[in-house]
């Protein structure tokens, strides 16, 4: 059997759950059955993609008997196949998790009608967007999954969603504006937007022509990435979100901005003629966002500000134009996904658990709650990179890859990645030392539920008492999944890393991808202004 041929189906298999859980709207019970089925059901195919990727290698996939450059194409590679394996695998824990909250609460925070179908559809343009093989199919990925997450971020409708909604709806359409816009100017000068075809005819370009399409590509994915100066706009959307939307909005949304550079840089502009300015960014990206997460008090914005922090890692390996470098990148990508989810997965039990997602109301929890802690202490604790976890080994690759590049910039990184690390740990050990740590009457403004007896905690007489402190076991079944996933990345790095470094020398040496799309007898040209880095 052919397995790739089977991949339009990781965007197909969506879009029909979608469809049926919006049919099922009165039927809560088997609108949520459908919806965890559909996506079991597509994290096995992407396992079965992944493993033909690896034994296989690039595959092209066309849509309609069209031949490309003329039609549309899906590419499965390793880093893509890789990329739908953790989105989807973070997308079903999530799902249970916002199940269990819906459940809890009467689904007064994900309406049945509402949530289930428009998760899904988020899903497919995910998937959509890793799978693409041209640069409009992506743009219509991008579009599906934005569209999908304008309607998850307001949910509920309260006044500071609707506020956080409109400016992260503003932000998103200028970013495809630009984008639209750069795909014109792309099919102006080369008549195509295939992307293997445009691998070739893009060297063909004067030098000029090539900078300009190549920066407008780079701003359009930026800002979706949320690269400094381009972050204003998240750390004031994502918090006002519910949680399972706010997780899974920080696991995959700028993910999927981080893996459109990384495609734009490795095939379409090889070489390292922005190089210089990306290793600027990287830089600017991981200081600014951590010295931001250090003066918040709030759980959420305070991890919103890491999420743009460890951007800045991701752009770290891209800019240093080497295996080594992007191997670590990739590395850190799948890490990232899942660490980061994980923690505001984490963020809303504590939410329910001690009432507020605020340090300073908050004491005890390791007390109060010693799983919560232990969930919570995991992820804190790779994110900031602490051996042996995969945080600690993924920054070690791009440091390897900074000092082997030995340029003065590149030393740079390297010391503001690892000044990024520990300010990483000093900002989760604040939370770790006032959240759990001391006792809740030293809180600053204590939540009453923590300063509750155990005997009101369970069976007081205020409901909403009892509901937040109460913790579903699917919430903390499926978030417990997510910190599992996490170890086991460390536990299965050396067969990780592999695939990472098998995935980066594909994508620099160009040929598997080209060549899968156009036919074996394609010349591949050589980058241009490759500068020996490669």
């Amino acid at each position: 059997m052919n397995i790739p041929s089977l991949a339009p189906l990781a965007v197909v298999l969506p879009i029909l759950g979608a469809a049926l859980t919006f049919l099922l709207i009165r039927h809560s019970r088997a609108q949520r059955a459908v919806s965890i089925a559909v996506l079991s059901l597509t994290l096995a195919l992407e396992c079965l993609l992944l493993a033909s990727a690896w034994n296989s290698g690039t595959a092209a996939v066309t849509i309609g008997g069209w031949l490309p450059p003329w039609g549309i194409v899906m590419v499965v590679d390793q880093f893509s196949s890789l990329m739908l394996v953790v989105s989807s695998a973070i997308s079903l824990a999530v799902l249970v998790y916002a199940t269990g909250q819906g459940m809890a609460d009467g689904d007064h925070d994900a309406p049945v009608s509402i949530f289930h179908p428009t998760y899904l559809i988020l899903v497919a343009g995910v998937s959509n967007a890793f799978l693409s093989g041209d640069l409009f199919n992506l743009y219509v990925g991008f579009e599906i999954l934005l569209t999908a997450s304008y309607v998850l971020m307001t949910l509920g409708g309260t006044g500071p969603r609707i506020r956080a909604g409109v400016t992260y709806v503003v932000v998103s359409v200028v970013s495809s504006v630009l984008f639209l816009i750069a795909i014109a100017m792309v099919y102006g000068a080369t008549g195509t937007v295939n992307m293997a075809d445009l691998a070739i005819k893009l060297g063909e370009l004067d030098q000029g022509t090539r900078t300009l399409l190549h920066v407008m590509l780079l701003v359009a994915f930026g800002i979706k990435a949320a690269v400094f100066p381009l972050s204003f706009w998240l750390p004031d959307s994502y918090p006002t979100a519910p949680a399972p939307v706010t997780a899974v909005f920080a696991g995959l949304l700028t993910k999927v901005g981080v893996y459109a550079m990384v495609r734009t840089e490795t095939l379409l502009f090889p070489g390292d003629t922005l190089n210089t300015p990306l290793m600027v960014v990287a830089l600017l990206t991981m200081v600014v966002g951590i010295l931001g997460a250090l003066a918040q008090s709030d759980i959420k914005r305070l991890l919103s500000f890491t999420l743009v922090s460890h951007i800045g890692y991701m752009v770290f390996g891209l800019a240093m134009s080497s295996a080594v470098g992007l191997a670590a990148a990739v590395f850190y990508v799948a890490h990232h996904i899942t660490i980061q989810t994980s923690l505001f997965l984490v963020t809303g039990l504590i939410e329910r658990r001690g009432g507020s997602s605020s340090v300073d109301r908050l004491g005890g929890l390791a007390k109060l709650s010693p799983m919560l802690a232990l969930l919570f202490f995991i992820p804190a604790m790779n994110l900031a990179g602490i051996p042996p976890f995969s945080g600690f080994l993924g920054k070690v690759g791009l440091i390897q890859a900074g000092i082997e590049l030995g340029t003065p910039l590149a030393y740079a990184l390297v010391i503001g990645g690892v000044v990024t690390s520990l300010l990483t740990l000093l900002a989760v050990a604040r939370v770790w030392n006032r959240a759990f740590w001391r006792r809740p009457t030293d809180a600053e403004h204590p939540d009453p539920v923590l300063l509750a007896t155990p005997s009101a905690r369970i069976s007081g007489p205020g409901a909403k008492l009892n509901t937040v402190t109460l913790l579903p076991r699917t919430m903390v079944g499926s978030t417990a999944g997510l910190v599992v996933l996490g170890i086991a990345l460390t536990v299965f790095a050396g067969p990780l890393f592999g695939l990472s470094d098998r995935a980066a020398r594909d994508m620099l040496d160009r040929a598997p991808y080209i060549q899968s799309v156009l036919g074996s007898d394609v010349q591949v040209p050589a980058p241009a202004g490759a500068g020996g880095t490669r």
